[in-house]
């Protein structure tokens, strides 16, 4: 009884000890535990994390029972464990810090004003319907294609391995970038601001390479080797069946449509602004009507 009133007023000076900066703490601590295990979520980063969970048990147990040499090399070893996850961990620790400085303050209406989207819409706009367009025949013909459309990460290690082009994007463009007998078809089209700036580039491999359907082809596997290096908007149309998929942040979605394909590049590239004729906000977010 003695014990249980001793664990009890325990917990009680611990608890009553906490302030609002150890609530904040605890609540910043939780959320970057939550995102450094979704980031590493399915990757080679998790198998590495249980043989570090196995050694530091080995640790203790070999510790427990006084066995002093192993004791001794585990102990080394955790001794530069830290610059050891720094190299193991470099690809997950670069998606980390890119993700966070594609970090942006959205809807923030006093930093958008007299921003005008107008002219990069109409931009966006032809170059997605000319996206499409192109998208829906290749994948009638089953004819191969990879287009990586670039949004803040930029991408110019990749443009450096292809065939600038500069041009406007049209759907009989693409037909003979991607045509099998022409020397661009081989490599991915990229991107920027609406328009094609390359083509025939090199992409990544992706670094979950064996958790990937041993049924996706080469393409595939690019665009989602890019997708795990960029914020990108990778397209593929398989050369065997025809089917339209979409990579984004490291995952593959398969079965796009032409309509399916236009909402989801709308949603990424087209800046929503109020029309005339509606409500428009001021500095403080309160509807004025006209």
């Amino acid at each position: 009884m003695d014990i249980l009133l001793q664990l009890i007023d325990s917990a009680w000076n611990v608890i009553s000890s906490i302030n609002i900066s150890d609530i904040i703490d605890i609540l910043l601590m939780s959320y970057l535990i939550y995102k450094g295990w979704k980031l590493v979520k399915e990757t080679r980063a998790t198998q590495l994390i249980k043989g570090i969970i196995l050694l530091a048990l080995a640790y203790f147990i070999s510790s427990a029972l006084s066995l002093k040499t192993l004791t001794f090399l585990l102990s080394n070893t955790f001794s530069v464990g830290l610059f050891a996850l720094l190299v193991i961990f470099q690809p997950e620790l670069r998606r980390a810090l890119e993700k966070v400085g594609r970090t942006q303050v959205k809807n923030l209406g006093i930093l958008s004003i007299g921003i005008d989207n107008e002219s990069s819409n109409s931009r966006w706009e032809k170059a997605i319907s000319a996206i499409v367009d192109a998208c829906e025949d290749l994948s009638s013909t089953a004819t191969g294609a990879l287009i990586v459309i670039e949004r803040q990460t930029r991408l110019g290690e990749q443009i450096d391995t292809g065939t600038i082009l500069n041009a406007l994007p049209s759907r009989e463009l693409f037909g003979n970038i991607f045509y099998n007998k022409t020397p661009l078809h081989d490599g991915a089209v990229i991107i920027r601001d609406g328009t094609i700036l390359a083509a025939a580039c090199f992409l990544p491999k992706p670094q979950k390479e064996e958790f990937i359907n041993k049924q996706l082809g080469s393409r595939h596997r690019a665009a989602i080797g890019m997708s795990e290096n960029s914020d990108a908007v990778i397209i593929v149309v398989s050369e065997e069946t025809g089917t339209i998929s979409v990579a984004e942040n490291g995952e593959l979605t398969r079965g796009f449509n032409r309509d399916s394909l236009k909402k989801l590049l709308r949603s990424r590239f087209i800046v929503e602004t109020p029309s005339s004729d509606k409500e428009k906000k001021s500095f403080f977010g309160k509807g004025i009507k006209n």
